[in-house]
């Protein structure tokens, strides 16, 4: 098989190998199914999509809508990285899944609008399909209800999708939760990688970049603790599955 290209943008190291390690779990893949980069700490190297599966890309403290005057180097020079590799992705309408950062950042790239006018507290959401998400090959495909739970906490979103997108999913506080791009492009408001244990953590590792307020970190976990989300995982094993070569 062909590997798929992962993507971080987690400058934590306790955070970007727990992203590791459960995106290979719920998309049912091996060390060696994936090419791992850390865009935030390197640039990215010579890629070829003819050699590759597909891409997948997962969450950032960064958010897209920032003007580049508040924006690291690093995230500056990923973001350059991100935006080149996606004009040759959505070209060939290549396999692509993006969660959270990746609605930043595809959404971005397509001309649609995001900014702070939907953010979402940590916390567990009701994802709901819409007509074009029912009948979508990969939703179909990954066997997740009409209504599911998942796992959200961001400060920006899309208030306006890019032209010719599809939506998918909904949500209330934020409407946009799913989108596609062509045939072959996905991204994702919620996090399909995180589990219980994984939000623990991450509300433990960004207790102070202005998620939540840190006062409030005990009562977090425990209102998390009892989240099921299971479903919401399903989505990452069916884009593997359908586009493994």
């Amino acid at each position: 098989m062909k590997p798929f290209l992962l993507i971080a943008t987690r400058p934590e190291d306790d955070a970007a190998r727990a992203e590791y390690k459960a995106m290979l779990r719920y998309c049912e893949l091996g060390p060696d199914d994936v090419v791992y980069v850390q865009l935030d700490r390197s640039s990215l190297p010579q890629i070829e999509l003819a050699d590759l599966s597909g891409v997948i890309v997962g969450g950032s403290p960064y958010s897209t809508s920032d003007p580049d005057w508040k924006k690291s180097p690093d995230q500056v020079r990923a973001e350059a990285d991100l935006s080149g590799l996606l004009d040759r992705v959505v070209d060939a309408d290549f396999p692509f899944f993006g969660a959270c950062y990746g609605v930043g950042t595809l959404g971005v790239h397509q001309g649609g609008l995001i900014d702070h006018t939907y953010p979402e507290p940590i916390g567990a959401i009701t994802v709901t399909l819409t007509d074009a998400g029912r009948a979508d090959p990969l939703v179909q495909a990954s066997g997740v209800s009409d209504t599911f739970d998942a796992f959200v906490g961001h400060k920006e979103a899309v208030r306006r999708l890019p032209q010719g997108a599809v939506l998918l999913a909904t949500g209330t506080a934020a409407p946009v939760q799913m989108f596609r791009i062509k045939e072959n492009l996905y991204a994702t408001q919620f996090h399909p990688e995180l589990d219980i244990a994984g939000i623990t953590q991450r509300i433990r590792i960004y207790r102070t970049n202005g998620y939540f307020d840190p006062a409030t970190m005990d009562s977090l976990i425990e209102q998390v603790d009892t989240a099921d989300v299971e479903e919401s995982h399903r989505l990452l094993s069916a884009f593997a599955r359908r586009y493994a070569r």
